[in-house]
C-alpha cells in the first residue's frame, strides 16, 4: 500500500466509514471533497465507485488523485441513478451543509442498498457548554467556524437525527459515536453500542457520529 493510502491518513469518521464497506462494493461518495475516502476504498478495498462534489477546488483534487468524480448538487437529487444502484451511499461531514438534508438523505436510500452518514453531534456537552456559559455560537474541532462564516446551515444532534431516521423510516443498523476527546470510541461510548449507557449520554459525550443505514 502506497504512503498515500493508509488507514491513519483519513479523518477519523473516514476511518470507521472505511471499515464498514465491503471489498469490490459499488460506492457513491456525495460531497467527497478530495477524494481521500474513494481513493482509499478504490486502492485498498477494489470497490467501484465515483464522487459528487460541488466544489471546483475538491473536483480537482479528485482529479488529480484519479478519483472518478462529477460537478453537482446533491441538492437537485440524484436523477442520474436508478434505484438501488449503489451498495453504500456515502455523505460524510456533509449532512450539515446542504439544503434540504430530508430529502438527500430519501435519494441516498432510493439509489442505495446501503447508506452511510456522519455529521457532527451539536448535542455535545461542549457545544452545549458554550451556549450556556457565553451565549454565543459555539466553536469546536468539529465545528471550527465563526456563526457569519460557517457553511453548517442545518447543524442537529443524535436525537434530531434518530428521529428524521424515524419519521422516514430509516433502519438504523449501526451507530458508532466518536469518544468524547473527538478521536476513537472510549470506553462510555463503547459500553453505549453495547447497550450499557443510555442514548441521551450518548447524544451529550459524542462530538460526531457515523451512522450505518438500511431502508426501513
Amino acid at each position: 500500500m502506497s504512503p498515500q493510502r493508509k488507514m491513519h491518513d483519513l479523518r477519523v469518521d473516514l476511518e470507521i466509514i472505511a471499515n464498514l464497506v465491503a471489498e469490490n462494493a459499488r460506492v457513491l461518495d456525495l460531497g467527497c471533497g478530495d477524494g481521500a475516502l474513494l481513493d482509499y476504498l478504490i486502492h485498498t478495498k477494489k470497490v467501484r465507485g465515483f464522487g459528487v462534489e460541488i466544489s471546483h477546488e475538491g473536483v480537482h483534487a479528485c482529479i488529480s488523485r484519479g478519483v472518478p468524480v462529477y460537478h453537482g448538487d446533491i441538492d437537485q437529487g440524484l436523477l442520474d441513478h436508478l434505484d438501488d444502484s449503489f451498495d453504500y451511499v456515502i455523505l460524510s461531514h456533509t449532512l450539515q451543509t446542504i439544503q434540504k438534508p430530508r430529502f438527500v438523505l430519501q435519494e441516498m436510500l432510493r439509489v442505495g442498498k446501503k447508506v452511510i452518514v456522519s455529521f457532527p453531534n451539536f448535542g455535545h456537552w461542549r457545544v452545549r457548554m458554550q451556549l450556556v456559559l457565553h451565549g454565543r455560537m459555539p466553536m469546536t474541532h468539529h465545528l471550527p467556524y465563526h456563526w457569519y462564516d460557517t457553511p453548517n446551515i442545518h447543524p442537529c444532534t443524535v436525537a434530531d437525527f434518530l428521529t428524521l431516521c424515524q419519521e422516514l423510516p430509516v433502519q438504523v443498523l449501526e451507530q458508532i459515536p466518536l469518544g468524547s476527546t473527538g478521536h476513537r470510541p472510549d470506553g462510555q461510548i463503547k459500553a453505549w453500542l453495547a447497550g450499557k449507557l443510555s442514548y441521551p449520554a450518548a447524544n451529550l459525550l459524542a462530538p460526531m457520529v457515523v451512522f450505518l443505514l438500511g431502508k426501513g
